[in-house]
């Protein structure tokens, strides 16, 4: 058994490479193919496609943002949401136009980072 106690009070991640907008993270727990994080999106941030080879449990805590399946309409998620994109499956999170969106990611296996979202895919979906 393995406990993450809160925030050690290190400096959040600011996170750029495969995101869009202004997105930090604070990590929980790595460990065995498994992490687990708080991920801060600010208005119209996001995250690029990606997938998980044993898929990703998103818990929205605060605010509201979208989420986006390969071929799907984004669709709204909002306090108190969670999500399940199963393994393999090419999706996209992140914050409303107008609201930040703060969730726990559980992403389970290696993630496939794979192109930017467009406005126009945000804007509209996949």
């Amino acid at each position: 058994m393995k406990i993450a106690h809160g925030r050690s009070g290190d400096e959040s991640e600011h996170r750029t490479s495969t995101f869009t907008g202004e997105v930090y993270a604070d990590p929980v727990l790595a460990d065995d193919g498994v992490n687990v994080g708080n991920v801060f999106f600010a208005p119209g941030a996001r995250t690029y496609w990606h997938s998980h080879d044993n898929g990703q449990v998103l818990h929205v805590r605060e605010g509201a943002g979208y989420v986006c399946a390969e071929g799907g309409q984004r669709q709204e998620i909002g306090v108190g949401d969670t999500v399940w994109a199963p393994p393999g499956e090419l999706h996209w999170h992140g914050g409303r136009e107008d609201s930040y969106m703060l969730h726990t990611a559980v992403s389970m296996g290696t993630t496939q980072w794979r192109q930017e979202v467009t406005d126009a895919e945000y804007g509209e979906g996949a």
